[in-house]
């Protein structure tokens, strides 16, 4: 999502309900949300630095939130395709929302979008872990 996109985050959320709809199996689902993580924007070298890591992380994951207008901004990435694409979902969501809209989002779309049962434990306190630091960057702005 953009500054300039319109959409809500439910309706962002039930485009990404009919996207996911669209797959017969998981694998097909995977594969799905790989492809939305090669559509990410590269990290630059000096972002990818210990201060933007997210722990709690199986894989390496890096976060660089940006507060402007009102707005927070989300990049993000991992050295791992499969968590680059639960990033790339994550953004999708809430990138370029107001804080207060980060803040009133809970994590259940995950469950929504049918992922809650396809992850592991390590995955899912890893997603959990980045929406805990979009969310501490959503509190920074208020």
């Amino acid at each position: 999502m953009s500054a300039q996109d319109s959409s809500t985050i439910e309706e962002v959320i039930a485009d990404l309900e009919e996207g996911f709809a669209l797959f017969d199996d998981w694998e097909d689902r995977y594969r799905y949300l790989m492809d939305m993580g090669r559509e990410l924007a590269p990290l630059a070298p000096e972002e990818m630095v210990e201060a933007n890591r997210v722990s709690g992380c199986q894989s390496r994951v890096w976060l660089v939130p940006r507060l402007e207008g009102g707005r927070v901004h989300l990049r993000a990435a991992s050295d791992a395709a499969f968590v680059q694409g639960l990033l790339a979902l994550l953004l999708r969501v809430l990138d370029g929302r107001r804080a207060e809209e980060i803040l009133a989002t809970d994590a259940g779309f995950l469950t929504r979008l049918g992922l809650g049962e396809h992850l592991s434990l390590s995955r899912r306190n890893g997603v959990m872990a980045v929406l805990a630091r979009i969310q501490a960057a959503a509190r920074a702005a208020v």
